[in-house]
């Protein structure tokens, strides 16, 4: 199968490291309680990582962290050698969070929407129309947002990570809300994730095909307390 990410031109790639997260007894509290705490993790690159564990359990607060929508409160760490804290913009440049805020533009029509992504990014729109189509969008591209469904509006996220193509992908419960179609979305940006090399997290209770996970990380109680390979 062909990859569903294009290549990276020189100036966009990331820099070339051999972890494409590594934390260092990473927490974060809030209001005197630790959402995740003393959290030690080491993915390398072109690994797609599966987030097992009970709502509560961090998995969320993890992906933010990570993301950098969050900062840690206590702990180090790094996406792609680049500091959490003290390059956020760096992080953020490659990397793309999928999470229950679709932080889509509503007056905006979905072409609008990825043209905007584009123009951020520094990306040609050459693929726009391509990436609608692999969604499932593309009869509604000139419709505002402001009347999609959620799953439509999720469709469109899908949409706008497949034309950033960041090294770092993190989902957070990419299938909730999604149609049998959708889903099949979803497998297809994680196939191609592995065939480019693309790291990816995903928190989900409803895992992917075990063919497409390279290991499985536990949490429990904000803690990380176990790592596996392959699905488990």
């Amino acid at each position: 199968m062909a990859s569903t990410f294009p290549a990276y031109a020189a100036s966009d790639a990331p820099p070339v490291v051999g972890l494409a997260v590594d934390l260092q007894g990473v927490t974060r509290v809030f209001d005197g309680v630790p959402a995740i705490a003393s959290i030690t993790l080491a993915i390398p690159v072109g690994e797609v990582v599966l987030l097992r564990g009970h709502n509560g359990s961090g998995k969320s607060t993890l992906l933010r962290v990570i993301a950098t929508a969050l900062s840690p409160t206590y702990g180090a760490g790094c996406v792609l050698g680049l500091d959490l804290q003290r390059d956020r913009a760096g992080v953020r440049a490659h990397t793309d969070l999928l999470g229950h805020q679709t932080r889509l533009y509503a007056d905006l029509t979905a072409v609008e929407n990825l043209r905007f992504t584009c123009g951020i990014h520094g990306l040609p729109t050459a693929r726009v129309g391509e990436c609608l189509e692999r969604v499932g969008l593309g009869e509604v591209g000139g419709v505002r947002v402001a009347s999609f469904s959620q799953g439509m509006r999720q469709r469109l996220a899908l949409a706008r990570c497949l034309l950033r193509s960041p090294a770092v992908v993190l989902l957070d419960e990419p299938y909730a809300g999604l149609d049998a179609d959708a889903r099949h979305i979803v497998d297809d940006l994680l196939a191609g994730a592995r065939l480019r090399g693309t790291t990816v997290l995903l928190a989900s209770h409803e895992p992917p095909p075990a063919g497409l996970v390279s290991a499985t990380a536990h949490l429990e109680n904000g803690r990380l307390v176990g790592m596996t390979r392959g699905l488990s």
